[in-house]
């Protein structure tokens, strides 16, 4: 095979960012050229079945497009959303994803995942995709994921839900009808009027 044929595998593994081995077969790549690659140096293993060109431009949120390539069906929720929208001065040590009740759960090596199950409207609204190093990333809005935190508060607590409300509040002046958008969709509408007139 002459090298040119190589640059082209390169090129796309670039393009693509982060590659899965079944994508590049998709594309008339068979293993064996990958894995030449990966012996020459010009393209690295980043976990099982994941491969990026050698000269990949990582960015802080690498961890994202990882798991947005191994758990395709998951959308970013909770504190990792939270992270994600700088409302939280909180650092998780895990990865949080959201799936359908009925989903399997993903067997990751690394990161560590924490997986909530959403239903109906609570996992399918609000989603924004944005693009990490080539991959899409499916990441709740910062008002779905402000009303999910009061939603989960027993699990990450009411004081990270108040600081991301208050954050939420200062950075996104006019937010006010996303964030009762997603309360009543959340159902807690209730739960959050007081902290809501607290910082009116």
């Amino acid at each position: 095979m002459n090298k040119e044929s190589d640059e082209q595998i390169l090129e796309t593994i670039r393009r693509l960012g982060i590659v899965r081995v079944a994508e590049l077969e998709a594309q008339g790549v068979p293993r064996n050229r990958l894995y030449r690659l990966v012996r020459q140096g010009l393209v690295e293993r980043q976990a099982r079945g994941l491969y990026v060109a050698s000269d990949h431009a990582y960015t802080a949120e690498h961890t994202l497009a990882e798991v947005a390539k191994r758990v395709p069906a998951g959308v970013f929720c909770l504190l990792t959303a939270l992270r994600f929208h700088e409302l939280t001065t909180q650092s998780p040590h895990e990865v949080w994803i959201a799936l359908p009740m009925k989903a399997r759960k993903p067997k990751l090596d690394y990161p560590r995942l924490r997986v909530v199950r959403f239903s109906e409207a609570a996992l399918t609204e609000g989603v924004e995709t944005h693009s990490i190093e080539g991959v899409d990333v499916r990441v709740y809005s910062a008002a779905k994921t402000v009303a999910d935190c009061f939603k989960y508060r027993n699990k990450i607590g009411i004081d990270v839900a108040v600081e991301a409300l208050r954050d939420f509040s200062r950075r996104f002046r006019g937010g006010a009808n996303d964030l009762a958008h997603f309360a009543r969709i959340c159902r807690v509408t209730r739960v959050m009027q007081p902290y809501l007139d607290s910082i009116a």
